[in-house]
C-alpha cells in the first residue's frame, strides 16, 4: 500500500470581512485537503475596511476550530506564494456565473505560470450564496444589519468599524 504526500491547498483573498460564505467553503476546505492555507491578500489594489492585521486576527479566530488550516499573509502572484507554501491545489468560490467568468480567466492564466497547480471551485451552501465581503461592507456602512452574513466576532469588528455598538 503506497501513501500520498499530503494535499496542501491554498483558498487566498482578501476576506474584508471574513463572512459566513467564506467561512463555509473554509470548512469545507479543511475536510478536502490535509492542510488549507488562508492566504489573507495584502489587498494594495482595493481600499480595504480593516488592515492586513485586523483580517489576518478575524481569520485566525474563526478557523481556530479547524487545526488544519492556517493563516497566512501574501503579497505578490498567488503561483509565487503556493510554490512557497508546497501547495498543490488553489480553493476558490464561486457564486454567479460572472464569477466563474472571472475565476476560470484567472485560474487558466495561474496554470500557464504554474502548470503544476489545479484550481478547485466550491460553490458556498445555497443560504449563503447571495453574502459577498462588498455587500458586507456596504450595508454595514449604510446603517444596515450584517449580523446574519458574517461570524459573530467579525460583526462586533464591523460594527465598532462603522461607529456602531454590535447590538444595533
Amino acid at each position: 500500500m503506497s501513501t500520498r504526500p499530503p494535499v496542501i491547498a491554498v483558498y487566498p483573498g482578501t476576506f474584508d470581512p471574513i463572512t459566513l460564505g467564506h467561512m463555509d467553503l473554509m470548512a469545507r476546505g479543511a475536510r478536502l485537503f490535509d492542510r488549507l492555507v488562508l492566504a489573507v491578500a495584502v489587498g494594495h489594489h482595493k481600499r480595504t475596511m480593516f488592515t492586513l492585521d485586523e483580517r489576518l486576527e478575524m481569520a485566525r479566530e474563526v478557523a481556530a476550530t479547524h487545526p488544519n488550516v492556517e493563516i497566512e499573509p501574501f503579497d505578490g502572484l498567488l503561483t509565487h506564494f503556493v510554490a512557497r507554501v508546497g501547495a498543490q491545489v488553489v480553493l476558490r468560490g464561486v457564486r454567479t456565473t460572472s464569477d466563474c467568468d472571472y475565476e476560470f480567466q484567472m485560474a487558466g492564466m495561474n496554470r500557464r505560470l504554474m502548470p503544476s497547480m489545479d484550481t478547485v471551485f466550491l460553490t458556498p451552501g445555497a443560504a449563503l450564496q447571495h453574502i459577498s465581503a462588498t455587500f458586507v461592507r456596504e450595508i454595514a456602512t449604510l446603517g444596515g444589519d450584517v449580523s446574519g452574513l458574517v461570524a459573530p466576532v467579525v460583526f462586533q469588528r464591523v460594527m465598532a468599524r462603522v461607529g456602531r455598538t454590535a447590538s444595533a
